[in-house]
């Protein structure tokens, strides 16, 4: 199965609060953000890793570019500014539409015997072909806009919500999906869509199904104090 890593993000947040280093070479615990990644795709035995940057993220290509050279499973670097999440993942689908992928934004931290039953359950379900995406999510809510996943007694999920008065499950930014997901983000991206999270409505809409995951915790490095809290999160383990 592949592996994809959007880091095109030019991690403003960061910027402001004085971190000059691109935020996918951030390091957690003595290990960069998208080296993390790496090393947990490959323990997943990826067929192969797709990463895309953005045009001014040097430092970035160039270090996956040296990444290349040594690491042990086929490593794809894309570079290319786009104006959003979605429009990066329609960006990697060229190398993704070929059967089933796991997606995840760099600055995504979470437990990796989670993250390696998240792929389990996924390989299950594609298996059995009740599903057609595994997303992962948590009840620890900690982002500044949060994406609302409702869910089923049994975690299928029936909405993604803007708002929501009694919260269960956040979206984590870890999606398994299958090629036909594609279909809907062509769609979205002719029709001028923006974000993720409408690009996850739409799957709903087209009758995708969809299950939630639950993560114990899914932390986003957004800001310099998320750096610290994700090292106390992972020395936990």
């Amino acid at each position: 199965m592949k592996y994809a890593v959007i880091a095109a993000g030019e991690g403003s947040r960061l910027t402001k609060e004085g971190i000059t280093t691109p935020k996918p070479l951030i390091e957690v615990n003595g290990e960069r953000l998208v080296d993390r990644l790496l090393r947990i795709f490959e323990a997943q035995r990826a067929s192969e890793v797709v990463v895309i940057c953005n045009e001014q993220m040097t430092e970035v290509r160039n270090h996956l570019q040296a990444v290349q050279q040594t690491y042990r499973l086929p490593l794809r670097l894309v570079v290319k500014s786009t104006p959003s999440s979605m429009h990066s993942m329609w960006e990697l689908s060229r190398w993704l539409d070929d059967g089933p992928f796991v997606l995840t934004t760099v600055d995504t931290i979470f437990r990796e015997e989670e993250f390696d039953a998240f792929v389990q359950t996924f390989t299950g379900l594609l298996r059995t072909g009740e599903a057609d995406g595994l997303m992962g999510v948590t009840d620890y809510i900690d982002d500044e806009k949060p994406l609302y996943v409702s869910t089923d007694d049994d975690l299928w999920i029936t909405a993604f919500l803007d708002q929501c008065d009694h919260p269960r499950y956040v979206s984590g930014g870890i999606y398994a999906l299958t090629s036909r997901s594609f279909d809907t983000l062509r769609d979205c991206v002719s029709k001028g869509e923006q974000r993720m999270r409408n690009f996850q409505r739409a799957l709903l809409r087209d009758g995708s199904r969809l299950k939630a995951w639950p993560f114990s915790k899914v932390l986003d490095v957004d800001h310099v104090s998320d750096v610290q809290k994700a090292e106390a999160f992972l020395s936990e383990e």
